[in-house]
């Protein structure tokens, strides 16, 4: 006869596992006897039964905290739980850092003085609304013969744009085309 083998539940104050959420119990889910309570001024209540604390947080109208589930008896608060987790989502969120997206400016070797002077001045919008730049000249056919051309207007782009900006990828030859890449200049001159 084969023996099973009997996986006991997990550990109520063993830290997660893998798949588990990691918010804190709140009213309900508390389901030891007793716990530590703190109301929402910080004050201590002392060990009282979990009952008695959550039918104290629902006159207040608020919820029961299980905050330090680890200590002997656990430790809850009282506090308006949505309005915590709106505040950390808050904080997470203006702490995620701003996401440069990479603008990109095509021109060929032969591209006239007043469209390449379009063109930076495109470029100098995008950097000022801290985008990245990828300059771009493309080569058709016999312009893949003449590729100083081609240096040359990248060249002058990079010069009008040195005020505004900071190279992050000089320029060179991919296939085709011929790409630099512009990254905003972090401080401002004032």
């Amino acid at each position: 006869m084969k023996r099973s083998l009997l996986i006991p539940p997990p550990d109520r104050h063993s830290p997660p596992r893998a798949g588990e959420r990691n918010s804190p119990r709140i009213n309900e889910q508390i389901r030891i006897s007793a716990v530590r309570v703190f109301d929402a001024k910080g004050e201590d209540l002392g060990v009282i039964p979990t009952n008695q604390a959550m039918d104290i947080a629902r006159e207040q109208n608020l919820d029961l905290v299980e905050v330090a589930a680890n200590q002997r008896p656990p430790v809850c608060k009282i506090m308006d739980y949505a309005k915590v987790r709106y505040s950390q989502s808050r904080k997470a969120s203006k702490t995620k850092t701003h996401h440069q997206k990479v603008k990109e400016i095509r021109v060929r070797p032969k591209t006239g003085e007043h469209d390449i002077e379009t063109k930076v001045n495109q470029a100098k919008k995008f950097l000022e609304h801290h985008d990245k730049v990828l300059i771009k000249v493309l080569f058709r056919g016999r312009e893949l013969q003449h590729i100083e051309e081609g240096q040359k207007v990248i060249q002058d782009i990079l010069q009008r744009l040195a005020d505004f900006s900071k190279i992050e990828k000089d320029a060179m030859m991919e296939g085709k085309q011929m790409t630099a890449m512009l990254a905003p200049k972090s401080n401002k001159s004032s």
